[in-house]
């Protein structure tokens, strides 16, 4: 059984996290830890498929740091996924430094975005192995779009119902079948709130878009802390 561990001083904020991840994906085994001994004595002692941690943990001020630090000299590849009332501008840079897949600030997302980036790191932490390459790049008949001209896009001779800005966004990923495309690059086809969050709000639309007429869409790829990539639907 898939195994997630939440490390997380403040027992509401603990619940609450837990309580999404159940709801998500009941078949998950979820523990919750409250300090930093406590964590590091389960780090070691369990194999986590996925780790969420906050920064501050009691008076550490960076406990959440040496925890990561723990998990990677275990050399598993455990992803991490930080949750921290820090200033995402500031401690994402940093937290991608020491190798955390993800970083959501407190208070400004929500139970949806949540959970899609956690199933997007469990799902990328599944299919990546230890000697694995992007897809080879190569035309996909399966899809048809062109945003310039306001077309609804087709998957697979079904329509799609994306609005313009996600359309763009399609087309961008699409255009770059097996690259990454960068948060940054993404911004310049995001006419308002040019930020990580709505980026990945716009993703989010884009993939239910594409699982309403195929539900085992699976064909954009989330590389923690840098971009997405368009994996040919899966």
């Amino acid at each position: 059984m898939p195994r997630i561990a939440v490390i997380e001083d403040d027992p509401t904020t603990s619940a609450q996290l837990a309580g999404w991840i159940r709801a998500a994906r009941p078949e998950l085994s979820v523990d919750q830890h409250f300090d930093r001994d406590a964590a590091e004595a389960a780090l070691r002692r369990e194999r986590y498929d996925l780790v969420v941690l906050d920064i501050e943990l009691g008076r550490e001020r960076n406990a959440g740091v040496a925890l990561i630090n723990e998990i990677n000299k275990q050399g598993l590849g455990t992803p991490v996924l930080v949750v921290s009332a820090m200033p995402a501008a500031i401690y994402r840079s940093i937290m991608k430094a020491l190798d955390a897949w993800d970083y959501l600030q407190k208070t400004t997302f929500d139970e949806a975005e949540f959970v899609e980036t956690f199933l997007d790191i469990l799902r990328t932490a599944r299919q990546r192995g230890p000697a694995s390459k992007p897809a080879a790049k190569q035309a996909d008949a399966s899809l048809q779009l062109d945003p310039l001209k306001q077309r609804t896009p087709m998957w697979r001779g079904q329509r799609i119902n994306l609005p313009l800005t996600a359309q763009r966004i399609l087309a961008t990923l699409h255009a770059r079948t097996g690259e990454v495309v960068s948060y940054e690059e993404l911004f310049d086809v995001v006419k308002s709130g040019r930020n990580r969050d709505n980026v990945r709000k716009h993703v989010a639309t884009i993939r239910d878009a594409f699982r309403d007429v195929d539900a085992s869409f699976d064909g954009i790829e989330n590389i923690p802390m840098r971009g997405f990539r368009w994996t040919r639907g899966g």
